[in-house]
């Protein structure tokens, strides 16, 4: 009987050894994909600190302005001035949608007066 509970108890530990590796193994994958995550993220905000202050120098006012001026005959651009901006007043937005109540009496037929008689 002694010996089963000491075959028992070191399979036990044989069992514990093995699930304490594997959980080791998966927790060094695991901080090895973050490490990489990591060096992609950096990669990627060096990638958009590049873009922007490549987006920066292409838009100066004075490369724009000189692009403009030398391609004046094909484009047609003029400078802005104010008479070219409207007001938000003069944009037409379109009507609102009726609300159903209305939708349904004006389904059930022409609506009757104070009197009875039907409004036109």
């Amino acid at each position: 009987m002694r010996g089963l509970s000491t075959l028992v108890f070191l399979l036990g530990v044989v069992a514990l050894g093995y699930w304490a590796y594997h959980q080791t193994i998966l927790t060094q994958q695991a901080e090895r994909r973050v490490e990489q995550l990591q060096r992609d993220i950096g990669a990627t905000r060096e990638r958009l600190a590049i873009l922007r202050a490549e987006w920066a120098y292409l838009n100066r006012p004075d490369r724009l302005r000189e692009l403009a001026d030398f391609n004046f005959e094909r484009l047609q651009l003029l400078p802005l001035a104010p008479e070219q901006f409207g007001r938000a007043a003069q944009i037409p937005y379109p009507l609102p949608p009726e609300p159903e109540e209305t939708l349904l009496e004006n389904a059930s037929g022409p609506e009757a007066g104070p009197d009875g008689d039907p409004v036109p």
